[in-house]
């Protein structure tokens, strides 16, 4: 049974604003290692469900599609937002 995983996008470091990190993402769990290939030396295996991404504009919606598809889900906190205040000065001290 594959189990999903659901966390909210966090922002991009190339990013200043917050776009596209209020949506939900669902990624599944790698069911095996990965491996390298002997021609190339690419890492890979015959998961195909690594490849799958689906976004949710809220939490319960990605809960209830895990629910509908019969998969387990493990919901990962978002991390809590902090902004830290300062100024110019600071950067001499």
């Amino acid at each position: 049974m594959p189990v999903a995983r659901i966390f909210q996008r966090p922002k991009s470091s190339m990013q200043s604003g917050r776009a596209k990190t209020d949506s939900w993402q669902l990624e599944f769990e790698p069911s095996e290692p990965k491996r390298p290939d002997p021609l190339t030396g690419w890492a890979g295996s015959g998961d195909t469900r690594d490849q799958v991404r689906l976004l949710f504009p809220t939490l319960a919606a990605a809960v209830a599609h895990c629910e509908r598809q019969g998969w387990e889900h493990v919901v990962v906190p978002a991390p809590e937002k902090t902004l830290k205040l300062q100024a110019y000065a600071d950067n001499f001290r």
